[in-house]
């Protein structure tokens, strides 16, 4: 068990923790959430002993032992595998297989165990680095975004990996969907104090947000008394028979604690520029081969379109071509064969992983989205630099004093500021925080455009993907359907007792042709609306009527008093007689309503198991 009691930390004039407690239990892998800058890496280093809090106290118990991924790479062993072997715990040194296993589980084949870790890419040298964190069993293993540098394989392994977890776990990362399969509890470093609750973070943010309310409520409140209170005093201050209410009321209110506004927290917010499309498709993809050494193609007669409003994911292991493929895309590099056609009224946005190296870095925020697209003007750009989180001075800052999430930011920013039509994203989502991840879902499926996009970040795919161009052994295909079906219809683990490419040929055979099926769904929608439309048109008149006759009713019954009144036996005769007919008409009109809503619900429902079952194949 780790107990934080009451920590307070600023650093000169940010201050990043007031009196924040919790307590780690056994057994707990704790998911920390909070906005880029919030401390989330300098709660790590408290914990770790790196520094000391500027009050309170962090008590670890004696001879806890606390892992932690080295982000700087330092090796010195001849081999990835006797690197990895390293972080094994001195008892545990002839254990290779358990090193062996995780690497395998990271990405690395046989052949790259026996390379010298200088050879790596700094990609794969991180990897090198969390694998000798979880060779080992540590008591607390604090882990801070080990996702980045990972392929949507690798993630599936290190998620069902750091399941099985068997000491503490503090996981920080901007995966919502990776958190949430990982965490038993979850953490947000929330207005500089630490909130936790066992579950997930859609029920940590929930809660968050329904104590905001109950916040603001409860302090518009007490406003509203304090103004009363207030109002009374110096109403009736002078009047000496009040004298003693008036100083009840002055007491009460110095001993009322005043709730202050709370801050407005910032996030991301913001939408991308759409440009007007005319014709179909967006671009067409023919036979497209592609690879860096001669005989070794990284996919080939890859053929696929994209349509208007398409989302298009491109998913698989790294290193197979997915980042290539978007390269091509974009006009970044020749393919070796096959054809790309664009409609001529294409304009395309392009955001990759290395992009922020475009990036002027004597050049501000607001000078680079202005150099984006000439039709952007000093206003347009400020708004957009503050869409992008640098408001005020802020935009004004340079580019080369900006950390690497916030050149991301900028990349968005000249993205936003140019009208397009297609966006062709690289892993969009690495250097953003959780909310942000969240806002870019969302200005993505806002988008009025085409986006093809590769990530490895589940949240998205689910929230996103139509289709897929699949990476996988075998080269890149093409799968017709959502993230989720791909998961259901073929997953990651290849068949057993059959060639990957067949087991895959054979899952991708059953493939549904989605645009197919909304046609026919929305030809049905319209044929329901034929069939119920004259039964709802009935309702409405028979409801009508009966509203009119009971008004009529009560019109008859006014003048039958009347005539009762005065003694008008003729005029009580033919009221007597009319208001009869009325009742009559009223009785029949809701015996025809009766039955009317009744073979109305009856053929609604119908048609509605119909339309479901419909919508269950599509």
């Amino acid at each position: 068990m780790i107990t934080v009691d009451g920590i307070s930390k600023s650093y000169g004039s940010q201050e990043l923790f007031r009196q924040a407690s919790f307590k780690l239990t056994a057994g707990e892998r704790l998911g920390l959430v909070g906005r880029n800058g919030s401390g989330k890496s300098t709660l790590f280093r408290l914990i770790t002993g790196e520094e000391e809090p500027d009050a309170g106290q962090i008590v670890v118990p004696k001879n806890y032992a606390i892992g932690c991924v080295d982000q700087s790479p330092s090796f010195a062993a001849a081999t990835v595998l006797e690197e990895g072997c390293a972080g094994l715990a001195a008892a545990e040194r002839d254990q290779v297989w358990k090193v062996e296993k995780v690497l395998a589980g990271l990405g690395f084949t046989a052949a790259d165990m026996r390379r010298p870790p200088g050879e790596l890419s700094g990609g794969f040298q991180v990897r090198l680095n969390l694998a000798k964190a979880l060779v080992r069993e540590y008591d607390l293993l604090l882990l801070d975004e080990p996702n980045n540098y990972l392929d949507i394989t690798s993630i599936r392994w290190l998620t069902s990996h750091l399941r099985e977890w068997r000491g503490e776990l503090i996981l920080v990362t901007h995966d919502r969907a990776f958190m949430d399969h990982v965490a038993t509890h979850t953490m947000a470093i929330y207005r500089k104090t630490l909130r936790k609750i066992r579950g997930d973070t859609g029920k940590l943010y929930d809660q968050l947000a329904q104590e905001e309310e109950v916040y603001e409520k409860t302090r518009l409140n007490d406003e509203k008394k304090r103004r009363k209170a207030e109002l009374f005093i110096r109403r009736f201050r002078a009047k000496a028979r009040l004298a003693g209410m008036v100083q009840s009321r002055i007491k009460s209110l110095e001993k009322q604690e005043k709730l202050e506004r709370l801050e407005q927290a910032k996030d991301l917010d913001f939408s991308f520029s759409s440009r007007p499309f005319n014709g179909k498709p967006v671009l067409n993809v023919t036979g497209l081969s592609f690879g860096y050494d001669a005989g070794s193609p990284l996919f080939d007669d890859l053929s696929f379109s994209v349509g208007p409003w398409d989302r298009l994911c491109v998913v698989g292991p790294n290193g197979k071509g997915k980042t290539t493929l978007l390269k091509i895309l974009a006009g970044r590099l020749a393919p070796d064969g096959g054809e790309i056609s664009y409609n001529p009224t294409v304009a395309t946005a392009w955001y990759e992983q290395t992009n922020v190296s475009e990036l002027s870095p004597e050049r501000t925020v607001v000078e680079e989205i202005l150099a984006a697209d000439p039709a952007v003007d000093g206003q347009r750009a400020r708004n957009i630099a503050g869409m992008m989180m640098f408001e005020g001075d802020a935009a004004l800052k340079k580019i080369r004093v900006l950390s690497g999430g916030e050149k991301s930011r900028v990349m968005l920013g000249r993205i936003i500021a140019t009208p397009v039509n297609v966006l062709l994203l690289d892993e969009p989502t690495n250097h953003l925080d959780m909310e942000s991840c969240d806002a870019l879902l969302e200005a993505l499926n806002a988008f009025e455009g085409a986006i093809v996009m590769v990530t490895h970040n589940e949240m998205l795919l689910d929230g996103l993907a139509e289709r897929l161009v699949v990476f996988r052994r075998g080269g890149a295909r093409l799968y017709e359907g959502s993230y989720s079906r791909f998961l259901d219809a073929v997953g990651w683990e290849e068949a057993a007792g059959a060639e990957p490419d067949e087991a895959e040929e054979k899952r991708l055979a059953r493939r549904v042709d989605r645009k197919e099926m909304r046609r026919r769904r929305s030809e049905f929608v319209r044929e329901r609306s034929r069939s119920l439309r004259p039964l709802e048109k009935e309702i409405e008149q028979l409801e009508t009527a009966i509203v009119e006759a009971e008004a009529e009713l009560e019109t008859l019954h006014e003048a039958m008093a009347a005539a009762v009144e005065t003694g008008d036996g003729e005029r009580i005769a033919g009221l007597s007689k009319r208001t009869h007919a009325c009742r009559s008409a009223v009785e029949e009109s809701f015996e025809r309503l009766e039955r009317a809503h009744a073979v109305y619900e009856e053929e609604k429902r119908r048609l509605d198991g119909l339309l479901d079952a419909l919508g269950d194949d599509a």
